[in-house]
Parts: structure tokens; sequence; C-alpha cells
């Protein structure tokens, strides 16, 4: 392998690859050179692929500038990166953090607003992006990082994130009149962990998994009840809120012809899946909103600390209902990516990757 290399998949099919080697990026005054580390692969990465272009997505880290064509995309993927190479003063060589990062050896990034907590990415070409992505954090700075619970924050922490943020809005919105939460795709990491947060605090929650994950999502004991995608005529007929994490036309479809105007919200919050789900929803969920708002209610340092309260007590369940498994090297991201899009994680194994 080159001194660096770029993993990048064909935007119009997800499913075709390239390894690309290059030469080890050189820094400018006000640039830091990052030795992207260890990363996570889950269906979030998918999520982040299916909707590139919808969501901007594609413009974090562009081809162009690691001489590929525009056919091309770098999937963002979210994990630890080491400073290698700095000219910007407070971020020093050897230094760790974490962020959302490119499927690649190295990333040249333009820190601004130093801080002990870390920085942000100031380069023009992500101005306009949503702005919680831009966002690096040193691990001496922060609170929710224990270095023992790498793997756990690599494979949760943005999923758990928009699980919280989730849940949050829920409960900001006093479960919107709900007596049921009905949440599809209920075996996958951001379906049980926003059941982690809600569990207890108000309506009855239910899951909707496959048959096959039947068992597994019961054993967590995050829902009130599990039930399979064949059995949504069994649900009670109550007002409930549709959380959407599945992005399946059918199960959307058979909620609708069964609750009626039970249902009283219906909200898409992603997708496991390559099927866009938004269209057909009445809303979406896209968590920066809901973090810009608690933002203003609770401050930085609020939401900051009520996070970590939140984090470290789904830290410390989780671990018992995950397996990881470690791949490395390039080949292995490779390989991690196409098993994640074919699906064909079961919901116990968490992929990550040393690179």
């Amino acid at each position: 392998m080159a001194d660096s290399w770029t993993f990048a998949v064909a935007r119009a099919d997800l499913g075709q690859t390239t390894l690309v080697d290059g030469a080890l990026p050189t820094v400018a005054d006000g640039e830091v050179l990052l030795g992207v580390e260890r990363v996570g692969l889950t269906a979030n990465n998918v999520t982040y692929a299916v909707l590139g272009d919808a969501m901007r997505y594609w413009q974090f880290f562009p081809p162009a500038a690691r001489g590929l064509g525009p056919q091309w995309g770098l999937p963002p993927l979210w994990g630890f990166a080491d400073v290698v190479a700095s000219r910007v003063a407070g971020v020093e060589v050897g230094q760790r953090l974490y962020g959302y990062l490119p499927p690649a050896g190295h990333l040249v990034v333009r820190a601004d607003r130093v801080d002990a907590s870390g920085f942000r990415d100031a380069s023009p070409h992500r101005a306009e992006l949503p702005s919680p992505y831009n966002a690096y954090r040193f691990t001496t700075g922060d609170p929710a990082y224990q270095r023992d619970q790498e793997d756990l924050l690599i494979l949760f922490r943005p999923l758990f994130f928009t699980s919280f943020m989730l849940a949050d809005q829920v409960v900001d919105n006093d479960f919107y009149g709900a007596e049921a939460l009905v949440v599809s795709s209920a075996s996958s990491k951001t379906g049980y962990a926003a059941a982690f947060e809600l569990h207890g605090r108000g309506p009855r929650l239910i899951g909707l998994t496959s048959p096959g994950n039947l068992a597994f999502t019961r054993s967590l004991g995050c829902y009130d009840d599990v039930v399979s995608y064949q059995d949504i005529d069994a649900l009670d007929v109550l007002p409930t809120v549709y959380l959407d994490l599945s992005g399946a036309p059918s199960t959307r479809a058979a909620l609708r012809r069964h609750l009626g105007d039970r249902l009283v919200r219906d909200i898409a919050v992603g997708l496991t899946n390559q099927t866009p789900n938004a269209d057909a929803a009445e809303e979406v969920f896209f968590a920066p909103v809901q973090m810009r708002k608690r933002s203003r209610d609770w401050g930085r340092d609020g939401l900051d600390q009520r996070f970590t309260e939140a984090w470290q007590s789904f830290a410390a369940r989780v671990g018992a209902w995950l397996d990881v498994q470690v791949g490395v090297g390039p080949a292995a991201l490779q390989r991690g990516w196409l098993d994640v899009l074919a699906g064909g994680t079961p919901p116990r194994v968490g992929h990550v990757v040393q690179l």
C-alpha cells in the first residue's frame, strides 16, 4: 500500500467499489493532517450513501481531491484518528480525536475554533454542510470517552446521538398524545438505542422486526412487546406514533390500514435498507434540528452533560448485546462495506476496522 489510500463506491451502484493509492498529503498554515486509525461500519453508513445527493453527504469528502472522477463517492464513516501533522496552534501531533472521517488513510482539515474539547473543520467546501458533522473532539476533552469503550463509541455514538435526540423530541412533544410508540427495524442499533431511551417513560413501546430477529430483539428488554412485521394486524388500535427506521413501504401501508386515524404521527427516521422512506412519511426526523433546539434550551455544556449521562447508562448495557468483529486494513473495510450493504450483518455483530 502506498503512503495513503482511498476507498470509494460508485454513486450509481453502491456495490461497485475501488481502492486507490495516493501520496501522503502535506499541510499548509491553518491545516491539520489526520491519520484515520479505527472506524466502524453500520447501516448508518449505507444511509449516508443512499442519501448522498439529497442530503449532501457526498460533499464532505470530495473525490476529485483524491484523483477520482465524479462518478465515485466517499461514504462518510465515524471513528478515531490521530494528528499526524499540524500547523495550527492548540492541535498537537499525537492527539487522538473522534469524528466524521473518510474511508481513507488520511484527511486534511482546516482546524478552527480550537479549544480543549477539539475543533471544527472550516474547509470551504464544508462551510454550508450540517455543522454537527464538522466537529472533531479530542479524547482528552470528551466526557463520554473511555479508552476501553472505543469500539462501542465507534459503532454506536452517531447512532446513539440520533436515538437520543429522537427520543428527546418525542418526549419534548409529550409523545404526541400517543398511547403506543411503534418502532420498525427494532433489532437495529438505532432502533434499540432509541427504545432504551424511551422505555418506561410513557406510552407502550412496541418493536417491529423480522421473524428471524424476534428472539434477539425480545432478549434486549428495551420493548414492552416485540412482534413480527407479519403480525401488524394484531396490534391494539390505539393512538399510535410510528417511528420508521426500516423504510419499508409495505410496513407503513399495513400500519395505516390497521390503525387508520389512530396513527397520530408517522415519522421517518432513517434507512436500514435502500428504500428511501422520507417521501411517504408525514415528516422526517433529522437529529441536528433537535440538537440545535436543545443547544438553545440547555446550552452546549448542558447538552453534552445529558448526552454523556445517557451514553454511560447505555454503554453499561450494550456491551452484552454486541459481538464486535475487528478487521484490519483497507481490504477489510471493503469487505465490511459490501457485507453491510447486502444486509448480511446479524444484529448482534458490529464491524470495526483497524486501518
